[in-house]
């Protein structure tokens, strides 16, 4: 397997499909606005973010603060069915409503409105369609446990059957993530299971009928990485397809811990790629298939488009209420927020490690998190230079001094260096400003501290930009991956 993911970054629980020689792709985005990002690609390694699905306040709502955490648009599939793309997921804020459904004729956008299957309680929802057109959603069953399924209407979200129980998985906790796929006269269900942790698996069972009954693969778990030593790990939640040329390939998730014992993971679980060869009639993971070139991840945004690209996203606020691009660059507001410090607009960290920088005018924040307790930021308040730092119940606001008008703010992360008997995190994190290329440090904080193992939730780091007490305007915004470098 490429030890380099192939759409790097928070993108976690990856889903795909074919249109004659496209390939497309979804995934999670949890409480982050505009929601599941969709991607192409001819040759399912180098990939190109479309837009988001879900990027309008009448198809997505999300919350703000640490109570909306990992809440939002759990695991989504997507599919193309006679002339249309669908895509269905779950809120799990609205989860008492049923998945939602939508559709496209253009996988860009716009997507309908969504509909909901009112009734079906779960998350991880799928579409398939059997002999007779009849759609198939298949989900992880909240209620009967395992994996349930019922023919829908996915115009409508009415749902025409009774739900019926499908399979249990192997006897791995939380079996979920199931995708329904047809090879010849077989119907596979692949599951995920174990947790979407150092225990995530990927299993299968197989029928003659898309509603079952379904034997397992004696050879379960078809993909796994727990107890081992790989730099990849928590491999699970897949998906598979028959590419052009009829051979098979899977999408799954993985993160890539580091530092010490336990070891810790910063971006989030992110979107890695597999062969699949056949045998018997059952799917055989070949991880080394493909190789991943290296990509760039590096851009620079001077806010000169008419909208924003789609690769910025805000924690529970939808970006269009307080971010606005014009003539003058990126307009930012507080958006009303009591404490005066407004929403951030962000970018998932998407390298090892790596250093952004913010150009702007008025007082503003360059802040990198994972959550709304779990989070650094270098910030330019009337003129001087700050650091607040928020780790749980604990903030901490170190004070620098004056910064020259044209000084910009800016956050990079680098290898920790390695001293004998001591613990070693994942990275360390800098916080400062730069004047031309002169980095001036004001602090560093142990990258643990915004690490998924001490946050928890199903995200990953972002890094961005907010307003402090008023307006700003952000003129230049720049990410870059780094060298590691020992410190």
């Amino acid at each position: 397997m490429p030890r380099s993911p192939i759409i790097a970054g928070f993108h976690p629980d990856p889903s795909i499909c074919r249109v004659g020689e496209d390939y497309f792709l979804v995934n999670s985005s949890f409480e982050y606005f505009p929601g599941v990002p969709v991607f192409t690609s001819r040759d399912l390694t180098l990939w190109r973010q479309l837009g988001n699905v879900l990027d309008r306040s009448s198809q997505l709502s999300v919350r703000e603060g640490i109570g909306g955490a990992s809440g939002g648009i759990y695991a989504p599939t997507i599919r193309h069915h006679d002339g249309r793309f669908w895509m269905t997921t779950t809120n799990i804020h609205d989860i008492a409503r049923g998945h939602l459904i939508v559709h496209a004729e253009d996988p860009a956008g716009p997507w309908s409105d969504p509909v909901y299957t009112a009734g079906l309680l779960g998350i991880d929802p799928d579409l398939a369609w059997d002999d007779d057109g009849r759609c198939l959603l298949t989900w992880s069953d909240v209620v009967r446990g395992g994996i349930s399924q019922a023919v829908v209407d996915p115009v409508t979200g009415e749902v025409l059957s009774e739900a019926v129980s499908l399979w249990h998985g192997t006897g791995g906790a939380h079996a979920e993530g199931p995708h329904l796929l047809r090879r010849g006269d077989w119907w596979y269900l692949l599951v995920a299971e174990g947790g979407t942790g150092a225990g995530h698996m990927v299993t299968v069972a197989r029928s003659k009928r898309p509603d079952g009954p379904f034997e397992a693969n004696p050879a379960n778990p078809i993909l796994t990485h727990r107890s081992t030593s790989d730099a990849v790990q928590a491999t699970g939640h897949a998906d598979m397809l028959e590419l052009a040329d009829g051979s098979w390939a899977m999408v799954h998730l993985g993160t890539r811990p580091r530092g010490s014992f336990p070891r810790w993971h910063t971006n989030g679980r992110e979107t890695f790629l597999a062969g699949i060869s056949w045998i018997d009639d059952w799917p055989v993971v070949n991880e080394d298939q493909f190789e991943a070139g290296r990509v760039s991840n590096a851009f620079v945004e001077e806010f000169t488009a008419a909208r924003l690209d789609p690769r910025w996203i805000s924690p529970g606020v939808e970006p269009a209420t307080f971010a606005v691009p014009d003539a003058a660059g990126l307009r930012l507001s507080t958006n009303g927020a009591a404490d005066g410090n407004g929403p951030l607009l962000a970018v998932r960290a998407a390298d090892q490690t790596w250093a952004a920088r913010a150009h702007g005018q008025g007082d503003y924040a360059l802040e990198v998190r994972i959550d709304a307790r779990h989070r650094a930021a270098v910030r330019r308040v009337a003129g001087r230079i700050e650091a607040r730092i928020e780790i749980g119940p604990f903030s901490q606001i170190i004070v620098g001094g004056d910064a020259a008008t044209d000084a910009a703010l800016e956050v990079r992360t680098v290898t920790p260096a390695v001293e004998r008997g001591m613990p070693s995190g994942p990275d360390v994190i800098l916080l400062g400003t730069t004047l031309g290329e002169d980095f001036q440090e004001l602090t560093r904080l142990d990258g643990r501290y915004l690490s998924t193992e001490v946050a928890g939730g199903f995200t990953g780091r972002v890094v961005g930009v907010s307003a402090i007490g008023g307006n700003a305007v952000i003129t230049r915004f720049a990410y870059a991956s780094t060298e590691d470098s020992a410190i």
